[in-house]
This record gives C-alpha cells, sequence and structure tokens, in this order.
C-alpha cells in the first residue's frame, strides 16, 4: 500500500505485449510503446501516475494518460532544460527548478560545480516518490546537500521567493492544463522576473516548435509583459512527445544569450546529448519558426 493514500500498488502482467497509446487530437498524430506490464499505479491529490515496463524504452511514466517520460530518452529533455541556461548564465549559484518531480532536470543541473544551490518545488511529491521507485537513476543527485525538494504550490513559491535572490528559474512543468496551468501566464512570470537578479535567466519546457507555435509566441507574449526583453526558443529532439521535437525558451532580463562555449568544452561534465556543438547548433533558428516568433 502507498501509505500516504491507501491506493493498492500491484504488478500487472499481461499475458502477451501490448501497446499503450497516447493520442494527440491537437496534432491529428499519436504515439505507442509496446507494454509487457503494469508495474505501478497511484492517484495522488492532483493526478493519476501509472508506470509501465516497455520491450524497448525501459520504465515509462504516464500522468494522466500522457507519456512524461521513457528510461530510453528522458537526458535529451533533462539535458537541454538545464545545461543551454547554465553556459549562458555568467555565473549560476542559485537555482529554483519549479516542477521537475521526476528528479531529472535537478540531477543535471548539479552537476555543475559552481552552483550552490537547487530548490525544486513540485506540488505532486508522488511524482517524487515513483521517480525513486522505477527511475532511480534520475534521482541520484536527490541527497546531495545542495539540493532542497519542497513539494508545494510553484505558483505561490515564486511569488513569496526573495527580490533578485535567484539567478537561473528552471519551469519543468507537464501541458499547460491542471496542476500546471498556472505556470504560463504573466502572473507567474512576473514573480519570477522578480525573484531573479539582474543578469536572471528563466528557462521554460516550451512544447512542440513543429505544431505548437502559437503556444510558443503566446508564451513569449506574457514574459514580454512581465519585463523580460529577449527570447530564445532552443529546439531538440523529443521521440516521446507530440511530433517528437520538443523546445525550451530562454528569457531574460537584461542582455542577449552570450553562450560560454569554451566553458562548456571544458567543463568536464558528462552528457549524453547535450554538447557545445549542440549548443551552438540549437542557436539557429529554423526560418518558419523565426517567421513565426518574429525572431
Amino acid at each position: 500500500m502507498f501509505a500516504a493514500y491507501g491506493y493498492e500498488i500491484a504488478e500487472t502482467a499481461m499475458s502477451e505485449p501490448t501497446w499503450q497509446y497516447e493520442n494527440f487530437e491537437h496534432t491529428g498524430s499519436a504515439i505507442g510503446y509496446r507494454v509487457t506490464r503494469k508495474l505501478d499505479e497511484v492517484q495522488s491529490p492532483f493526478q493519476k501516475i501509472e508506470i509501465f515496463e516497455t520491450t524497448d524504452w525501459g520504465n515509462l511514466m504516464l500522468i494522466d494518460g500522457a507519456v512524461m517520460l521513457t528510461t530510453r530518452d528522458n537526458f535529451l529533455y533533462h539535458e537541454m532544460m538545464s545545461h543551454p541556461a547554465l553556459f549562458t548564465h555568467p555565473d549560476p549559484k542559485r537555482v529554483v527548478i519549479i516542477g521537475g518531480g521526476d528528479c531529472g532536470t535537478l540531477r543535471e543541473v548539479l552537476k555543475h560545480k559552481g552552483v550552490e544551490s537547487a530548490t525544486q518545488c513540485d506540488i505532486d511529491e508522488q511524482v517524487t516518490r515513483m521517480a525513486e521507485k522505477w527511475f532511480p537513476e534520475l534521482c541520484d543527485s536527490n541527497g546531495d546537500k545542495r539540493a532542497e525538494l519542497l513539494f508545494d504550490d510553484g505558483v505561490a513559491y515564486m511569488k513569496n521567493c526573495p527580490e533578485g535572490s535567484v539567478d537561473i528559474v528552471i519551469v519543468d512543468s507537464t501541458d499547460p492544463v491542471g496542476p500546471a496551468e498556472g505556470l504560463f501566464n504573466k502572473a507567474f512570470y512576473e514573480s519570477c522576473f522578480r525573484a531573479l537578479k539582474d543578469d536572471g535567466i528563466l528557462v521554460q519546457q516550451s512544447e512542440s516548435p513543429l505544431a505548437l507555435l502559437d503556444l510558443i509566441r503566446s508564451m513569449r507574449a506574457e514574459m514580454g509583459k512581465a519585463g523580460f526583453t529577449s527570447f530564445k526558443t532552443l529546439p531538440f529532439p523529443q521521440p516521446c512527445y507530440p511530433t517528437g521535437w520538443w523546445s525550451c525558451t530562454l528569457a531574460r532580463k537584461s542582455g542577449g544569450f552570450e553562450f560560454r562555449e569554451q566553458a562548456a568544452r571544458e567543463s568536464g561534465i558528462r552528457t549524453k546529448y547535450y554538447s557545445a556543438d549542440i549548443h551552438r547548433g540549437a542557436l539557429a533558428t529554423p526560418p518558419f519558426v523565426a517567421e513565426a516568433l518574429d525572431a
């Protein structure tokens, strides 16, 4: 039993592999995984979390039926949500992660030895508990003395964050519905703007640039209303998300996006996807994206 909520935990074996599909109505497409059994399930106060074993992609996490991550490809997302911002900021010491309950982004942030503290604030503790159980490799840094794990409302956390106290805010959220809906508007971005130092950076997952440019344009507009002056949307592959192509959007209070390329090349940080060359390439905006975003 899950002591906190009293939900039965059971592995559900399947007589033979079957397919778990997620349909994307807004893109007219779907993605599927061949699964052998359901490993776990819990209904938290906020959402339903399920874990499946797949034949080729390791473990699979769904939240309210939507794919969140797989063992095989999560590194793409976690590395691009963290390293580009950390190698853009001149000297990041204090990082806040809103969401990020699977702890993969926290792990990547703490690979940077100059980071003195990293606070992860996710509203749903059960996401982290499921990650610890079924994706333990993502939680390697949870015990790092620089890490602080909070289970609370990220909107309220940022609203109460001391002014000018943070170098980087990473919004590692689900889609802009349900618990994450309040993380995509001017009021939330104003809180982030206030909490960031003058050279601070906000980075947020910004969905598919192939199918959801309207959302990215809206996000950047709301960030601008909150006071941010420059923006950069970086695309990267992400097979488990709609269209297989995802993005993160960086926003700055002042200045541009000068890449500390030499620091990235000499850091010694071990990654699977991110590199100085990948970072440099991601800064090149595809023409159709630039036209849509007036970038």
